[in-house]
């Protein structure tokens, strides 16, 4: 009640001075495209997260992830599970890092895909469950748009003597 008695006061205050509607409007259609002009795209958002993250400003980093995750950036997705998993620039919480590797995965990111498997795999806030951890990893190292880049990643892992880089390509050849 109190927001329409001050539209309509107003109102009542802008046709006593007899200013014009019209130049109301467009001025308000001024400032609302000036407005629109400055705001950033969830990309450009994490892209500015993302600099930040490999400067290792995981504080700055960490509220750009969040406002573009929000918006459904796949890739700020995953970075926010980052910084949830390894409590970079936040508190580390595995429920909410599982949470945002699951938005991320479910839209193909292979990455996320991965890191989900990882979560599978060590029975991290799911229970342990090396099917669906295998079928995760097939899926990312299968994937058109970086899987290339994640089965390299393991590999090399693998090489260094990492034990779980072995059990993931020996869960991926099945």
């Amino acid at each position: 009640m109190q927001k329409y008695v001050f539209f309509h006061n107003f109102a009542a205050e802008i046709s006593k001075k007899n200013i014009d509607m019209k130049k109301i409007i467009a001025l308000l259609a001024f400032v609302m495209f000036f407005i629109s002009l400055n705001a950033q795209t969830p990309k450009e958002i994490y892209q500015e997260g993302k600099a930040l993250y490999e400067a290792k400003k995981y504080k700055e980093a960490f509220p750009k992830f969040l406002s573009a995750a929000e918006k459904g950036n796949k890739k700020a997705q995953y970075y926010l599970g980052r910084c949830y998993d390894k409590g970079r620039g936040v508190a580390e919480d595995n429920k909410a890092a599982f949470e945002w590797y699951q938005k991320s995965a479910n839209q193909e990111f292979a990455k996320a895909q991965y890191r989900l498997g990882k979560c599978y795999l060590k029975g991290k806030v799911v229970a342990k469950d090396e099917k669906k951890a295998a079928e995760l990893f097939k899926l990312a190292v299968g994937n058109p748009k970086g899987g290339d880049e994640v089965l390299k990643d393991i590999k090399k892992e693998a090489s260094e003597g990492d034990s779980d880089a072995k059990k993931i390509l020996n869960l991926i050849k099945d």
